[in-house]
């Protein structure tokens, strides 16, 4: 059966809304259609973007979709894509689960031009324009917009006294630089310094990104330094100096879906306050009391942010903890138990997994105390430093702990969270209930910086805390998007500060193709 397909892709609002449709190219008679039409979407880490694609066959006598004939739809999610960077999945029609057509998708970033570049000019032979000494030279690179204006990109230092300057290497992001354009036109131009203010025109050369490019491997680039009016005025006139780019590097910045997409795992841990400050399960007022028809705030958090987590890990098993409990069969307090009691594999499967170790741990647990997080942290934090030996972009973890008061171990935790900042991990903290979580807000750096008792700064900043009260009233979306949304940058900053690659950067440069 020859078909005349077209595909559509919508991007879901909910279940059940379609907010938007993409549609490619409709290809004659083919069973194996491979589209060349490109979806470009925004990705967005910390949401669930729900996508689904419908394929239909198109015949010359029907008027568009509405009347084709679907052949069969496909649903997931843009992390799911990323995360796999080529996904294959059954087209399933309405009437029944599935035949044997499958649909796949691949995945490409297009890039956001994070890339820096570091430039090192030097000129020989420039005009004099001092009469008791030589020239002072600085070199200005503007970029030209597509408005014609002018934006100043960099003015280097003042070589004073010298016809052949040579000027300090600088760094500067391609985005700065030419808009990520290589083909954008740059106006350099030389001047003399004056005390007063008054520099002297030395004269000017256009250039492109692409020209620069070609100062590589001890090669140089140069430009005539041209002053317009000598060129008019003066028969004989050549230049007023030639400038030259010694070295063009350009320092790849790898971006958080270079990592993802390059095989690195987002490892995904939860730790539950089964402190008594919660109140007893049983009792209806209780932060952990498990309505028949109403998740409680502790699963609302969970859910929220593990539904996004879960699409970047592909085993899709969870370990989950609880602290501040006594536990059987000797009922001690534990600050690290497993949610599922098997200490030796505390994980479990899929998010749905979590939650139904939460629920049947519950009865056999004594809610008890003190609130202290420290251990927990540094149990993951175990895990992530085995993980630094390998020097690979292959894991990266993120803890959440679900907590209903002020820790009574802040020194301690202070303490694991600066050693946990040199390790592959971030840490999410959601105050449920009611409590005063003022002291919670100094371990979220973004009021000053996270120090340890004995004054040893955070690494970098990796705690994202949140009251879950904040979003009583807003979708549990919002509370995920909130916590997770620093998180990319997080491990970029991560990666990036240790020197480390996307994991097979070569296989994957390779097989990048645009996603259809």
């Amino acid at each position: 059966l020859w078909v005349t397909p077209a595909a559509a892709l919508y991007l879901l609002l909910n279940s059940s809304t379609l907010a938007e449709s993409l549609k490619t190219e409709v290809l004659r008679s083919s069973i194996n259609p491979t589209f060349s039409k490109v979806f470009t979407l925004d990705y967005y880490f910390e949401e669930v973007q729900r996508l689904r694609y419908e394929l239909y066959d198109i015949s010359s006598s029907h008027n568009g979709m509405r009347e084709a004939d679907c052949l069969g739809a496909m649903e997931c999610t843009l992390g799911q894509i990323v995360s796999q960077r080529k996904l294959s999945k059954a087209l399933l029609k309405q009437s029944s689960t599935g035949g044997k057509s499958t649909i796949t998708i691949t995945a490409e970033e297009l890039t956001g031009n994070d890339d820096y570049v570091e430039l090192s000019f030097s000129a020989r032979k420039l005009d004099d324009k001092d009469f008791f000494s030589k020239s002072d030279p600085f070199l200005e690179i503007y970029r030209v917009n597509d408005d014609a204006t002018q934006q100043l990109v960099y003015r280097t230092e003042t070589v004073m006294n010298n016809l052949n300057p040579v000027w300090k290497t600088f760094k500067t992001s391609l985005n700065c630089l030419c808009s990520g354009d290589h083909e954008r036109m740059l106006k350099c131009t030389v001047w003399d310094w004056d005390s007063n203010g008054k520099h002297d025109y030395i004269g000017e050369f256009e250039a492109t990104f692409k020209e620069m490019r070609g100062a590589t491997d001890g090669k140089q680039v140069q430009w005539e330094c041209i002053n317009p009016k000598y060129k008019v005025k003066k028969k004989n006139y050549r230049n007023s100096g030639i400038v030259i780019l010694n070295q063009c590097k350009v320092i790849k910045m790898h971006s958080f879906l270079d990592y993802i997409m390059g095989g690195c795992q987002i490892q995904f841990t939860v730790a539950i306050d089964f402190t008594a400050s919660n109140g007893d399960p049983r009792n209806s007022c209780s932060l952990h009391y498990i309505h028949p028809y109403q998740p409680n705030e502790y699963l609302k958090a969970l859910v929220a942010v593990g539904e996004i987590c879960q699409d970047y890990d592909s085993d899709k098993m969870f370990p989950a903890f609880g602290f501040g409990a006594r536990i059987p069969p000797d009922f001690k307090v534990s600050h690290d138990f497993a949610v599922n009691f098997n200490e030796d594999n505390p994980e479990c499967a899929g998010i749905q997994g979590v939650v139904e170790a939460y629920q049947n741990c519950l009865p056999k647990i004594q809610l008890y105390g003190p609130t202290n997080i420290a251990p927990i942290i540094q149990k993951v934090a175990n895990s992530a430093s085995e993980e630094v030996h390998t020097r690979e972009a292959m894991q990266y973890f993120i803890l959440l702990i679900l907590t209903d008061g002020v820790i009574t171990d802040m020194a301690d935790t202070r303490e694991a969270i600066v050693q946990a900042s040199h390790l592959p991990m971030s840490i999410i903290i959601v105050g449920v209930g009611n409590a005063d979580f003022t002291d919670m807000q100094t371990l979220d750096g973004d009021d000053g910086i996270l120090r340890s008792p004995k004054g040893e700064p955070v690494l970098r900043d990796i705690v994202q805390f949140v009251p879950f009260r904040n979003f009583k009233h807003a979708s549990p979306a919002a509370l995920a998007k909130s916590v997770l949304a620093e998180v990319p940058n997080q491990v970029v900053d991560y990666y990036n500060s240790k020197g480390i690659k996307p994991k097979c950067p070569s296989e994957y440069e390779a097989s990048r193709t645009f996603g259809h």
